[in-house]
């Protein structure tokens, strides 16, 4: 874990934990619904890796700092895939016997899925697990730096569709971003950006990063719109 020379800018993320200040937030709550659920069952563990990329300088004139090429790393799982298929994720997956931790678990799922060379990653914080009720995973969240960024790109088809570096600017412009309801009824904060929708895990957690980075933008949370009918306007289907 990396607690020296963090960029100024990454700072909210890093020492505060993830907020839901609107209250649409669902994804947050199941850190606490874990343990209800580990009295019944053992849910299987898994790490998943935000990494932000982007300037270690500030930029003064920008909320938070944020510079202008700050961005995340996400995927979009493959089509064929038995769970969650076809959805925007953080790289990241199962432990593995051979795993010395969630950081380790993290940084090996994120280069086997998009090439990425741990070496120029630094680990920042490692946050909350949060369950994760389809695939009856414990999810560790580990927030890292790219302080050297190198090619990632997809690794195999049979996992991931697509691998992409998508701008902080466009998650939290406000024209981007609603609340999605499913047809069960779950509702979840969604972002579109960069041709995908981003919901469910992936736009919960993003979300209460955004909360207390310092970066957000207002944006309106009465915003609720089908969930179908957006992954449909970007070309995914649920």
């Amino acid at each position: 874990m990396v607690t020296e020379g963090v960029p100024v800018w990454l700072r909210g993320v890093v020492e505060r934990e993830p907020a839901d200040p609107t209250g649409t937030n669902p994804v947050l709550n199941r850190t606490a619904m874990k343990q209800v659920v580990s009295a019944a069952m053992r849910p299987r563990q898994a790490s998943v890796l935000v990494l932000f990329g982007g300037a270690p300088e500030a930029d003064p004139a920008a909320p938070g700092g944020l510079p202008a090429d700050a961005d995340v790393l996400l995927t979009q799982r493959a089509a064929t895939l038995r769970q969650h298929r076809g959805q925007v994720a953080f790289p990241g997956g199962g432990v593995e016997p051979g795993d010395h931790g969630p950081i380790d678990t993290a940084l090996r799922e994120a280069w086997e899925e998009t090439g990425l060379d741990p070496a120029g990653v630094d680990p920042l914080a490692v946050l909350p697990k949060i369950f994760v009720p389809p695939s009856r995973f414990d999810v560790t969240p580990v927030l890292a730096y790219w302080r050297t960024p190198g090619e990632v790109r997809v690794v195999s088809e049979t996992e991931a569709a697509r691998v992409a570096r998508v701008r902080i600017a466009d998650l939290i412009d406000p024209a981007n971003r609603f609340v999605v309801r499913h047809p069960l009824g779950y509702m979840s904060p969604a972002f579109e950006a960069d041709g995908m929708l981003v919901w469910g895990f992936t736009a919960g957690v993003l979300a209460g990063l955004l909360a207390v980075s310092g970066w957000e933008r207002e944006w309106d949370p009465h915003d609720v719109r089908d969930l179908q009918a957006a992954l449909a306007a970007v070309g995914m289907t649920l």
